[in-house]
């Protein structure tokens, strides 16, 4: 039967059994205006995102689910079936094992979700079953009832007792096994995943209930992950406050105070245990509608973005933020860990979905999914296997490095790190920021081959482009009705131009940083052509503007040395820079006296690269000038002084 329902944002129209019913939300979202479709409701079309999907799809049908469970099951004393146990961080004695199968059951509910694959579908309900036959023999094991981990629940013992000394991070495993859970249940309607997660939000209760704010506060420096973002959607989806009142106890004040000062503190934080925390705050204001929680959630956005962030969008090197600014000085091997893009894309999309006008936010969003997560899949692996870090250093190379450090791919077997379990997730959902709606508007934020089945008003939406590689997009409508169709222009281009159906369109104004309205009866069969122009453009260092990346539209371009090693960032002769390809992003220039070819960064694969360059020289127009800031703070919804730093880079005329 089809059903509509309302849910943390998102209308679901789903094809469930007679079993499964999507909860609709008990407390709505406070100051949320723009809804997210239904994953089910956007397809990609052929492209590099849906080559990435594919890739994603085929590892999550191969990747045996009984040695998924080996450590669940082996913690709470049941047989492991003969399974092999995994290696990497997911080994017997690693300390937090178990945190990454939570992703794996969200990315089989996304491929459900979005694909109608019945395999991930039976291997989600599958992996729920059993957890909850694990969580059903806690007296056996010993364990308070609700518990479900990979690990005995003494480490959380040790925790609070501030003896913990073995590396675990309990609560950040928690947290992906309840977020897991709870996307199976929001978006699959498995009851069974409602019953196990509710059974593991009441153990939290009762483990941090007995802890003094003082504990708590001290506890809260252990890395926990998103348990206020969890907890928070906990309460939203039962409307029962006491799973408010425990997402609150997760409030870290330590990285809230400053924040919502407005104040940058977060050198030297393991920048990981930062954003999720973020994201929750973001949730918590949905929750409550307390305006401190979305003035923490902005600062740390633009704080993140404006002063530690690279070109390509990802940030912290070592896994840490240093001090604002500080960019430069740290082009190193373990640059841009992938988790932290993730989770800095969740904090956008949330962000934006309270403040639709503000174009920025997917300004940022599109430089990091298309510089960053797009290319830190390999291309040529089956299983699309990932990077952990990005690095950024001269001669730097995907696919090579130690261990789980530099650019080194995961495994199927061997790896389970962090950022392959945010990877899945990621790979399995690039098409759920892409449009957005309210009962009036269509927004389109992402330029991405695609086909929006905009089911409430009975109206599809075929988006045709090739986009990066050349400047146009095409949208088709398909049904009719009187609405409002907003495109975002980016800042990065000038002169954009759109049609519909060929003719330019009148009274439409077409803003850099800005979103275009068209608002009319629409017809089937109308056509918009948008055109967005590119050129090349430098992004300055923050802390060095004689040290820049290059970038051509919004993609950035790495220089490709095959198997040569740079010792130190090579000069860059900006009046060099030319295209040599009118059917791919393909360019040459000189740098250290030497031609070298440039593309995409997100396909430098298979040779040693080089991302940032000691720029000189300058063109016949004057070389590269300051851009004019599309956006002033004052208007956006942001704090003073939270321009982009992207926005206002340098421009190759």
């Amino acid at each position: 039967m089809l059903s509509k329902f309302l849910y943390v944002g998102c209308v679901l129209t789903a094809s469930l059994s007679a079993a499964q019913s999507v909860p609709p939300v008990v407390v709505p979202q406070a100051g949320v205006s723009a809804q997210s479709f239904d994953m089910s409701q956007v397809s990609l079309s052929n492209s590099r995102w849906s080559d990435n999907q594919g890739r994603t799809l085929n590892y999550l049908k191969f990747v045996d689910v009984e040695r998924l469970l080996y450590n669940f099951r082996a913690n709470h004393k049941l047989s492991v079936k003969g399974a092999t146990p995994n290696g990497g961080w997911d080994a017997p004695d690693f300390p937090f094992r178990t945190h990454a199968q939570g992703h794996y059951l969200t990315a089989w509910v996304h491929c459900y979700a979005t694909l109608r694959d019945s395999l991930c579908r039976d291997r989600a309900t599958y992996f729920v079953a059993e957890l909850a036959k694990c969580q059903a023999n806690n007296a056996a094991a010993g364990f308070n009832t609700g518990y479900l981990s990979g690990f005995p629940e003494s480490e959380f013992s040790a925790l609070e007792a501030r003896t913990l000394s073995n590396g675990n991070v309990p609560y950040y495993a928690v947290h992906k096994t309840m977020a897991g859970l709870l996307d199976a249940w929001r978006i699959m309607g498995d009851t069974k995943a409602r019953d196990v997660v509710l059974g593991m939000a009441g153990w939290v209760d009762g483990r941090t209930e007995k802890l003094s704010t003082t504990q708590m506060q001290q506890m809260l420096g252990t890395e926990f992950g998103g348990m206020n973002d969890v907890l928070a959607n906990i309460y939203q989806l039962t409307g029962d406050k006491r799973w408010l009142t425990v997402a609150q106890r997760f409030d870290h004040a330590a990285v809230f105070d400053p924040l919502a000062a407005n104040q940058d503190r977060v050198n030297g934080l393991h920048a990981n245990t930062q954003v999720p925390k973020w994201i929750g705050a973001a949730r918590e204001y949905q929750a409550t509608g307390n305006q401190r929680y979305l003035d923490i959630a902005r600062n740390a956005w633009a704080i993140t973005v404006n002063a530690h962030s690279y070109a390509i969008g990802g940030n912290s090197q070592a896994e840490h933020f240093h001090a604002p600014n500080a960019i430069a000085q740290y082009l190193t091997n373990d640059t841009a860990e992938q988790c932290n893009t993730y989770n800095m894309l969740k904090l956008t999309r949330e962000l934006w979905t309270m403040d639709p006008s503000t174009a920025n936010y997917f300004d940022f969003y599109e430089r990091a999914l298309i510089n960053h997560l797009l290319g830190a899949q390999n291309p040529a692996d089956s299983h699309g296997h990932i990077t952990y870090f990005t690095p950024l250093n001269p001669s730097g190379h995907r696919g090579i490095g130690p261990a789980w450090g530099g650019g080194t791919w995961s495994t199927d077997y061997n790896s389970f790190w962090c950022c392959q379990g945010t990877a899945l997730e990621t790979n399995t959902k690039l098409m759920d920021s892409i449009y957005f709606y309210d009962s009036s508007t269509l927004w389109v934020n992402l330029f991405t081959p695609s086909i929006l089945n905009w089911s409430q008003r009975g109206v599809t939406v075929t988006q045709t482009t090739s986009f990066p590689l050349n400047d146009t997009t095409t949208l088709r409508v398909t049904g009719s009705g009187d609405w409002a169709m907003r495109i975002r222009i980016p800042a990065w281009t000038t002169g954009a131009e759109i049609k519909i159906n060929g003719q330019e369109a009148e009274g439409v104004e077409i803003k850099s940083g800005t979103y275009a309205q068209l608002s009319r009866a629409w017809k089937s069969g109308d056509t918009v052509t948008v055109k967005l122009p590119m050129k090349l453009r430098a992004v300055p260092a923050n802390d060095n503007p004689n040290v820049a990346a290059v970038a051509y539209g919004p993609v950035v371009l790495s220089g490709n040395y095959g198997s040569s090693m740079l010792s130190a960032v090579p000069s860059l002769a900006l009046d060099s820079l030319r295209r040599t390809s009118t059917s791919s992003l393909s360019f040459t220039a000189t740098a250290n006296g030497k031609a070298v070819n440039l593309g995409p960064f997100y396909e430098a694969n298979g040779f040693n690269y080089n991302v940032y360059w000691a720029t000189s020289g300058s063109n016949k127009t004057g070389g590269f000038k300051k851009a004019e800031n599309s956006q002033k703070a004052e208007g956006t919804g942001l704090p003073c002084g939270c321009v982009s730093a992207w926005s206002s880079s340098l421009v190759y005329h």
